[in-house]
């Protein structure tokens, strides 16, 4: 099936891996819909990706060694306790944590950079409707309409080719936050304490913060974490929450910025508190925590990909992977595949139980880690070795290997 237009809306990771697997699948034209105007490269922070996710990544083609990365090896586990002699808290436990960290924007520049130039990349284009047929589909962007064989949705979880293919389908709120923050390694006092290998669980009673190294992109690193709880009582309604939104860099309010600095300074060991305090207001963010996914991936000529398609609560590790993981998948339905209609049920019935799966594995996640968390300074190494078993009982962390097609 070596024909074919092909739009992708989104520009982002998820989008540039979906424009690639459109072309090496045989596509012949294709058009990318970004709303930015300029390039994506600032944007986001950390993320991780499971080494053998990585290896499978790299066979496929989307993923290779030239993508800045951090290698992790262990997690460690604290708690705050003022029987603890050092700055650090209460270590409870390790666990291995066979994981590659990367920066969101230096990897999106990777993934862009690899988009061949036949592929027409419009930034600063807004697509207002998009309109499924069974024989094509049509685009609605800055005032003129095209037509198309396949529309694919990578445009996020508030996704417009997702209304055209589910209309209603909406992410539910699950009552907890995100704050996240990165910034520069040199800013961290006592950077000795901390091996860079590994990456840190600081856990307390209703949340947990994440904390690991990332690549800056110019060879150096970056302190990124992020910390999971639930906002002041009656909070989440007040700044809508409740419904798909987030909070940009800047855009914390004085109560969150209390609550937080609560968190900090009360409820984390000393040093990890002074870890997230380092981060200047311009670094912050707050992402609420949604999970949904889509009942099908494919309907009629528009499919969907990365958080278009499902969000996970970022918890399970795999937002990035299954995103490309997705773009895997549509080459090889595309390459495979002699008719559009064909080649989008194999790709449906693929990522479609795909979804599922991350999106059951991030809710039994968010209650182990945040909403019925154990008693921590009562845990040794084998009963947190025990929680963690029933915590991840899909073995599933860090997103599932890929199928063999």
């Amino acid at each position: 099936m070596h024909s074919g237009r092909v739009a992708v809306v989104g520009g982002s990771v998820a989008g540039c891996a979906m424009a690639l697997a459109a072309h090496r699948g045989g596509a012949d034209e294709i058009t990318v819909y970004e709303r930015a105007a300029g390039r994506l490269a600032e944007r986001g922070v950390g993320l991780a990706v499971h080494n053998s996710r990585y290896a499978e990544l790299e066979s496929a083609g989307y993923m290779d060694a030239d993508m800045p990365w951090v290698q992790i090896v262990r997690r460690r586990w604290y708690v705050r306790d003022e029987r603890a002699s050092g700055p650090l808290g209460q270590q409870i436990g390790t666990m291995p944590f066979p994981f590659r960290t990367y920066n969101w924007g230096p990897l999106w520049g990777e993934l862009r950079r690899r988009v061949p130039e036949s592929v027409e990349f419009r930034t600063g284009t807004s697509v207002e409707a998009v309109r499924s047929s069974p024989v094509g589909a049509e685009v609605d962007a800055d005032g003129g309409t095209e037509r198309f064989d396949v529309v694919i949705g990578a445009d996020g979880y508030r996704s417009v080719v997702r209304d055209a293919a589910h209309p209603g389908l909406r992410a539910e709120y699950a009552g907890y936050l995100a704050w996240r923050g990165a910034y520069p390694e040199t800013r961290l006092a006592d950077p000795h304490l901390w091996a860079e290998e590994d990456c840190v669980y600081v856990v307390f009673d209703g949340g947990h913060v994440i904390v690991y190294r990332i690549p800056d992109g110019a060879g150096g690193h970056r302190v990124n974490w992020v910390l999971y709880t639930a906002p002041p009582p009656g909070l989440d309604s007040q700044l809508g929450f409740t419904s798909p939104t987030s909070l940009p860099p800047g855009g914390l309010t004085d109560t969150l910025g209390a609550h937080l600095a609560y968190v900090a300074d009360e409820l984390l060991p000393p040093y990890w508190g002074a870890l997230v305090r380092a981060t200047e207001p311009g670094e912050l963010f707050l992402q609420p925590m949604y999970d949904f996914t889509a009942p099908r991936y494919a309907r009629d000529r528009v499919l969907l990909a990365g958080d278009a398609a499902t969000v996970a609560r970022p918890h399970t590790g795999a937002g990035a992977v299954k995103a490309l993981q997705d773009a895997t998948v549509l080459e090889s339905a595309i390459a495979t595949a002699t008719t559009w209609p064909e080649a989008l049920e194999s790709y449906d019935t693929d990522r479609t139980v795909a979804g599922r799966t991350m999106v059951d594995l991030g809710r039994r996640l968010g209650r182990a880690l945040v909403e019925e968390t154990p008693r921590w300074r009562d845990l040794d190494q084998p009963g947190l070795e025990a929680w963690w078993r029933r915590a991840d009982g899909s073995g599933a962390f860090g997103g599932r290997e890929l199928r063999s097609r």
